[in-house]
């Protein structure tokens, strides 16, 4: 187990949270204290979506990115950003028609799911690495489009982090960095617990860690109840962790929790096991991040 571990707050992700939990942030502003709430926590990262500020529903709109990201780069808080760039991808069939889309369905192009990563340029983004099961409908990222995805990350020198949710899409991960399409040492995460992709569970994270290419960064999560499991045995196989209000809302049965109250239950789990998570400086080192952000505009 590393001395020190990269922690990873969501903030908020894209599920339809708010109206379980009013700490689920849903404005610019209450997405950026969020990500600045978890970083004086103790975290390292802060994983971004953005949400509809009227409905709180899932939003793809660029200048709600640009606000949450100038927003925290104007604070006098240090934290690494990573931008979702899994954009709209959700599939669900018309009844009257299965070869179109029916109502909920939300698809953007490789270039539309990008646009906000290529004009903030964050230090990192996510690319999930295939289709899946997700629930009752269908997350659609076809190989294709993740190639052409990946290369847009490529030249705008910001690092992926290869989203897995199953173990076929580790094997497409891999295949992206054979292509020379991932550079630098690779950086995946498992998403584990999701219907209907991997279980959340040591013996599917183990096979996962250890089909990784050997120059490989990883981190794991889980969703609800699995969140801090998955944390402690992914720190306890060498990996990073993540936590956030994305992914689980609760910090006990029946107690809701704040992201930063997450982020400070991971570090106290940490702290007892002997390792300190990781600042964002060290994280840049350790990663090799580039600074894209001083292409911008």
């Amino acid at each position: 187990m590393s001395k020190k571990v990269i922690v990873t707050s969501a903030v908020t992700g894209a599920g339809d949270t708010t109206k379980k939990s009013h700490h689920v942030p849903i404005t610019p502003k209450e997405i950026a204290n969020a990500a600045i709430e978890s970083a004086k926590a103790g975290a390292t990262i802060a994983h971004i979506h953005v949400r509809d500020p009227k409905t709180g529903a899932l939003s793809h709109d660029p200048q709600l990115f640009r606000e949450v990201v100038e927003r925290v780069r104007e604070s006098d808080t240090d934290v690494i950003l990573n931008l979702t760039a899994g954009g709209g991808g959700d599939w669900i069939p018309s009844q009257e028609d299965p070869a179109v889309g029916g109502p909920g369905t939300d698809i953007q192009t490789p270039e539309e799911r990008h646009e906000p990563v290529g004009t903030l340029l964050p230090e990192i983004c996510t690319l999930d690495c295939g289709s899946l099961n997700f629930g009752n409908q269908l997350y659609i990222s076809p190989t294709n489009w993740l190639r052409k995805q990946a290369r847009l990350i490529q030249q705008c020198g910001v690092k992926p982090e290869l989203e897995c949710f199953d173990t076929g899409h580790l094997r497409f991960a891999k295949q992206l960095v054979d292509e020379g399409l991932i550079d630098g040492d690779p950086m995946f995460q498992f998403c584990l617990g999701i219907p209907w992709g991997a279980d959340a569970d040591a013996e599917t994270m183990l096979y996962m860690r250890d089909k990784l290419p050997q120059n490989a960064h990883w981190s794991a999560f889980g969703i609800g109840r699995h969140q801090m499991p998955i944390a402690i045995q992914s720190m306890l196989l060498g990996g990073n962790v993540r936590v956030g209000l994305e992914d689980n809302l609760y910090l006990d049965k029946g107690v809701f929790a704040t992201n930063g109250q997450l982020v400070e239950k991971v570090i106290t789990i940490m702290d007892g096991l002997g390792t300190k998570p990781m600042t964002p400086q060290e994280a840049r080192i350790h990663l090799k991040l580039n600074n894209p952000h001083g292409k911008a505009e």
